[in-house]
């Protein structure tokens, strides 16, 4: 759908008079207007069913509104749900039934949700975590005015009939729609969480690479380390170790790339053709 087609969406203040239609009289001028469209040129047809989408925005707000608080601003929610009331009329077939809003609440409920999944996380967790997150929350609403204290997770899998690893994962998700600022100060020290975090230092990955190295190092033949001192530590050229070993350049490739091959399989742990390597 191109931006073009979607009609210019008032805002609440122009809006005000559309906002005090009941219910009853926007259903009914609803099912006139779509009557009508119905029945046109298409060029008519479009500003008719502008005015559809135009009478039902405040439908769309309020579902929005039901997602208020949870990391999202009320503006683009409301755009979002007004994109699926836009859509909504636009593919709305009068001769299944005469009530749009029994075809558009569904299709905007749906796409306020859809954008939850997939905007509103800071780390996203998997899907199936997602949608089993809000059952969570409201059978521990229930359950904890039922028990009257916090219900386990043992006592929410049993309520929702799911495996309580699936819950444990849903309880703990629920600080990942948010990112923690670095500027925020931590209640502990009052320092920012930015000067509390650990810098990263060359010498780490240096210390890494030889911890993981050495041991597979040691096991080559002395020509082979005699040729990486040569290469890595002595910073020779191929043709001076070719000329140092009485070998040609050509062969000196060939014998660096067939150690460099030995060291990443003794890295990995697996010896040729993938079999373990003997003690």
């Amino acid at each position: 759908m191109s931006i073009a087609s979607i009609p210019t969406i008032p805002h609440r203040s122009t809006g005000s008079s559309i906002n005090r239609v009941s219910s009853a009289e926007r259903k009914t001028r609803t099912a006139e207007l779509l009557a009508r469209a119905r029945e046109c040129p298409p060029g008519e047809r479009h500003d008719l069913l502008d005015e559809v989408i135009v009478l039902n925005i405040p439908v769309a707000r309020t579902l929005a509104a039901r997602y208020r608080n949870r990391g999202q601003s009320a503006d683009e929610l409301e755009q979002v749900a007004c994109l699926a009331l836009t859509r909504a009329v636009q593919s709305f077939d009068p001769e299944r039934g005469d009530d749009l809003l029994v075809f558009a609440v569904p299709s905007i409920l749906g796409e306020l949700k859809r954008h939850f999944r997939s905007a509103a996380w800071a780390v996203r967790p998997p899907r199936r975590i997602q949608e089993i997150r809000p059952r969570v929350v409201a059978a521990e609403e229930e359950l904890a005015q039922r028990l009257g204290r916090p219900p386990t997770p043992a006592e929410l899998a049993d309520e929702l009939d799911c495996p309580p690893a699936e819950v444990e994962e849903a309880l703990a998700c629920g600080d990942l729609a948010h990112a923690a600022s670095l500027d925020e100060p931590v209640a502990a020290t009052g320092s920012p969480l930015g000067e509390l975090l650990p810098t990263l230092e060359a010498g780490y990955e240096q210390s890494e690479a030889v911890a993981l190295l050495g041991p597979a190092c040691r096991r080559l033949k002395p020509r082979d380390r005699r040729i990486l001192r040569m290469r890595f530590y002595e910073q020779r050229t191929q043709q001076e170790i070719a000329d140092e070993l009485g070998v040609t350049q050509v062969q000196v490739s060939r014998l660096l790339q067939r150690i460099f091959t030995d060291l990443r399989r003794a890295v990995g742990g697996g010896g040729p053709g993938g079999r373990p390597r003997a003690a």
